[in-house]
């Protein structure tokens, strides 16, 4: 796959806006994880990727997780969730479904039974609202030696306990920690 094609752009972009501002030099906004559109059109050019206004505007109106959005005037652009940087999205505090999913590998399942399912690297653990979308998120975290699993969390009783649950604009189910006796069953596709 070429270099500039719209989802090798778009995954740089996802790692500058949700991980690494720093590997263009520019700077996310706190408030928000703004950034300044022209000028990371300009520093993404800059490392050697085509990307101009329309190409961007393409890929977050295609982007198939609605991963990013603009601000209203288009001047600023961030990812909507999944950041491992310091940034506050603001997110709908929310009452979740009965149940939401949680895709992960086989190999991690005795270290969720000890210590719940974590955020890991970023701020909030996500939830699925449907099996195949847990599905495919575990699909990329199975190595070798283990198959995809998907939790079933029962966020009914998490919610009556007072778990705080927030909904990203693009419809992410994002939590602390979830303990182990949350899962309600352990579904293997």
């Amino acid at each position: 796959m070429a270099k500039n094609d719209d989802l090798s752009v778009g995954r740089f972009l996802s790692l500058i806006l949700r991980h690494r501002p720093e590997a263009v030099g520019i700077t996310l906004e706190r408030e928000g994880g703004w950034a300044d559109t022209a000028e990371l059109i300009k520093k993404v050019r800059a490392a050697g990727y085509e990307l101009d206004m329309e190409r961007l505007e393409r890929i977050v109106r295609e982007n198939n997780k609605q991963r990013y959005s603009f601000n209203e005037d288009k001047t600023k652009i961030r990812a909507n969730q999944g950041h491992s940087i310091d940034v506050v999205i603001p997110m709908k505090i929310a009452e979740p479904p009965d149940e939401l999913y949680h895709g992960t590998s086989t190999e991690f399942i005795d270290s969720i039974k000890r210590e719940g399912i974590r955020s890991m690297k970023r701020q909030y653990v996500h939830l699925s609202g449907d099996k195949e979308t847990a599905e495919t998120v575990g699909a990329r975290h199975t190595r070798k030696s283990g198959r995809v699993c998907i939790l079933v969390i029962d966020t009914k009783t998490m919610h009556r306990d007072g778990y705080i649950f927030r909904l990203s604009d693009n419809g992410v189910w994002q939590s602390e920690t979830i303990p182990w006796k949350y899962v309600r069953e352990m579904v293997y596709p």
